[in-house]
């Protein structure tokens, strides 16, 4: 949509757009039905006197108000928020109104029965959240963790030169190196699954002030956690204020937070490597890289993706910070900061696709790989030391480091003329040589 203020919703509209069952206006609203449709069913099913009229058999009909909730349905809520300038409010004028439609009028003010907005707001916020957690992020997160699985078994053999500080180092194995990002994203995907989906329900401070004074002989904390737990598949935080305490939801914030900075590391990595040649890019017919330089192919996926992980995560950031912190039992500041939850979500699936794209179109240069292999004889200087220290050769750590510390164009030759003047018998001397910058890669 060219007149989209947010790429999310212009450029980008295509790549999220199965997140609007979830962070749109309309999915927030459909919760909210669904939230007060499962507590009105609950309540019946408690037994209050006033609902023993309640037939079981609408129970079907009350959960397709949810099921069929359409965008006409949306509509007209939002059209009777513009009347109550409050949204919860015109949730349940809706709903009144369709118990008037099922012939359920009788019992029309049981809709919203003793609660606040926030009982509504904090059950169907943190369950939209878990689904698209399920049904959108994790299986991503899990579709880009195979990718680089895939890889690391592909590239399992290749030999590469390390790089600590920015200087060549032990070699390593190219598939060990894309392993590593792979188990870091499996660990943070453990912790985030770990994290409960905690939800308020309370009524207007927490208490059940209504609730018990309305229907003293009913405990209403412990139906408040079944209801939670059965209808909805939360876990219920108790005790509260008016609204959630949104400490796990910080910590869910977090931790994926902590996803996109693994992946922003990964990006960088890609990138470099791109730049020393150890991947060239795959072209695509009618692409261009550059408006002035025809040979380009640049690595504008990484590019992308690490620029729409770092939006991701400056809006997490503020969603962990702000969302835990409210005045007294509460204020409402927490409302529209959480109508972002969706923002972060969308850059950050915006940024697994471009990294599942960039992947498919890198090609390994294992010529390149091999030539700076070759062309750093002296990183096998560690495994020469090491192997004199176990024959107890005196000071050897220093003998290599007078060899090779700062110097440049160490070869082979240089290398073996070296350990042909070291005190060290034959034998040592053909296991020294054995070692060079292609076999000198340890195990995984």
């Amino acid at each position: 949509m060219l007149t989209a203020i947010s790429p999310i919703d212009g450029r980008y509209a295509d790549k999220t757009a199965g997140l609007s069952a979830y962070f749109s206006e309309h999915a927030l609203i459909r919760y909210r039905v669904f939230v007060e449709i499962q507590y009105f069913i609950a309540l019946c099913q408690m037994g209050l006197p006033e609902l023993s009229a309640f037939d079981d058999n609408k129970i079907d009909e009350l959960n397709g108000i949810f099921e069929h909730f359409s965008i006409a349905d949306s509509e007209y809520v939002k059209n009777t928020e513009r009347t109550t300038n409050h949204d919860v409010k015109a949730v349940e004028y809706f709903l009144k109104e369709r118990f008037d439609g099922l012939e359920m009028g009788d019992l029309r003010e049981f809709v919203h029965f003793g609660l606040t907005s926030q009982d509504i707001n904090n059950t169907a916020i943190p369950l939209l959240f878990k689904h698209a957690l399920e049904r959108e992020y994790y299986p991503a997160l899990q579709k880009l963790t195979d990718a680089l699985d895939a890889l690391s078994l592909d590239w399992a053999r290749i030999p590469m030169l390390a790089r600590t500080h920015g200087q060549p180092a032990s070699p390593t194995l190219l598939g060990k190196e894309i392993a590593v990002f792979s188990e870091r994203l499996k660990i943070q995907r453990r912790l985030l699954e770990a994290i409960p989906h905690k939800a308020k329900f309370g009524g207007a401070t927490g208490n059940f002030n209504a609730h018990y004074v309305t229907y003293p002989d009913y405990d209403w904390q412990d139906f408040a956690h079944n209801f939670v737990k059965e209808f909805l598949g939360l876990e219920r935080s108790a005790p509260t204020t008016q609204i959630e305490h949104y400490d796990c939801l910080a910590a869910q914030c977090h931790a994926l937070s902590r996803i996109n900075t693994i992946l922003i590391d990964f990006c960088r990595d890609i990138w470099t490597y791109v730049s020393m040649e150890y991947f060239r890019q795959k072209t695509v017919a009618g692409e261009i890289g550059s408006s002035a330089m025809p040979h380009k192919v640049n690595p504008i996926d990484f590019e992308n993706a690490e620029g729409n992980l770092g939006i991701a995560n400056a809006v997490f950031g503020h969603l962990a910070e702000k969302l835990p912190i409210s005045r007294l039992q509460r204020d409402l500041t927490d409302s529209t900061v959480l109508r972002n939850l969706g923002v972060p979500m969308a850059h950050t699936i915006i940024s697994f696709q471009s990294i599942q794209k960039g992947i498919g179109k890198l090609l390994l240069n294992e010529g390149k790989l091999y030539e700076d292999l070759e062309d750093n004889w002296m990183v096998v200087a560690e495994g020469i030391q090491v192997i004199l220290r176990r024959e107890g050769y005196p000071k050897p750590y220093e003998a290599l480091k007078e060899l090779t510390r700062g110097r440049t164009g160490i070869t082979q030759e240089i290398l073996h003329h070296f350990i042909d003047g070291l005190y060290v018998s034959e034998k040592v001397k053909e296991e020294l040589k054995r070692i060079t910058p292609h076999n000198y890669t340890g195990s995984l």
